[in-house]
């Protein structure tokens, strides 16, 4: 725990198991979206390669994470420490141009 509080900047152990729950409650909701928006779109599972579908969902399933993650860091108390992290993501990204400077 001392380690992650370092490494995040984060003072309490409470705030490393609410930020660990963000991480794995997001990881899961954005599972869970993404299989019914591609089939909303017309491609379903069964109907579609895999070597198309996985790929599609895959890519999909990461901007829903983006969105998701500054969400529900919101709803759990911890949105500052969550758009630090998705801004930090965002200019390993090479998104950094679109990001206003604090």
């Amino acid at each position: 725990m001392k380690k992650l509080k370092e490494r995040w900047g984060v003072k309490s152990n409470k705030q490393v198991i609410i930020i660990l729950i963000v991480f794995a409650v997001t990881g899961y909701t954005s599972l869970l979206i993404a299989k019914p928006f591609l089939n909303f779109i017309g491609l379903s599972q069964d109907g579609t390669n895999p070597w198309i579908y996985r790929p599609l969902r895959i890519l999909l399933i990461f901007p829903i994470y983006q969105v998701l993650i500054v969400a529900f860091g919101w709803l759990f108390g911890e949105f500052k420490f969550f758009w630090n992290f998705e801004k930090k993501m965002l200019r390993r990204l090479g998104f950094g141009k679109f990001l206003k400077e604090d």
